[in-house]
C-alpha cells in the first residue's frame, strides 16, 4: 500500500463508471513524507525562532517535554502547531526527576553550567518555558540549528 516512512491516506471523491453498468469509487492516495517538508537549516532556523524569546537576563525557550523516554535527546524536533522544541528525557515525570532531567540535559548541549537554566512556567506540565541565563537568542538559535538532525 504505502511506503515505508508515509503517511498515507484514501479520499473517495466520485463514483467512475467502468462501463457495462458498473461503477467503482475514484481512489486518489496521497502520500506525505519528509522529502515534502522544507528541509533546510534556514527553514529549521526561521520556525524555530518562534519558540526562543529574549529576556532581561538571558534568552527563555519554549519546549515540550517527553518523559519517560528510551534515551535523552535535545533538540528533539519542532512542534509548529504549539511553537515548541522537542524535548525527551528518559526519567520518569515523578517528583521533579523529569524537570532535573530537562535542566541538566539542556545545560549540557547548550554548553553552560546547570545554574543558568531555570524553569520558569510548567513544572507540572509537559509544556514548559526554560531560561537559559547569558546566552542570546540568536546564539542559541544558532547553536539549536546546528544540532538539529538533519535528514
Amino acid at each position: 500500500m504505502g511506503q515505508p516512512g508515509c503517511a498515507t491516506g484514501i479520499a473517495r471523491l466520485r463514483v467512475l463508471s467502468t462501463g457495462e453498468g458498473r461503477q467503482q469509487p475514484l481512489v486518489i492516495r496521497v502520500c506525505l513524507s519528509r522529502a515534502t517538508l522544507p528541509s533546510t537549516k534556514g527553514w529549521f532556523m526561521s520556525t524555530m525562532a518562534d519558540a526562543l524569546f529574549d529576556d532581561h537576563d538571558g534568552t527563555v525557550l519554549a519546549i515540550e517535554v517527553s518523559a519517560g523516554a528510551k534515551s535523552n535527546l535535545f533538540p528533539a524536533g519542532y512542534n509548529d502547531w504549539q511553537k515548541a522544541i522537542g524535548c525527551r528525557v528518559a526519567a520518569p515525570a515523578v517528583d521533579g526527576k523529569a524537570n532535573k532531567a530537562v535542566i541538566g540535559l539542556i545545560s549540557t548541549t547548550v554548553g553552560v553550567p546547570v545554574s543558568a537554566v531555570s524553569i520558569v512556567s510548567g513544572l507540572a506540565s509537559s509544556r514548559k518555558k526554560v531560561r537559559i541565563s547569558g546566552v542570546t537568542k540568536a546564539q542559541l538559535s544558532k547553536l539549536l540549528c546546528s544540532l538539529y538532525p538533519q535528514k
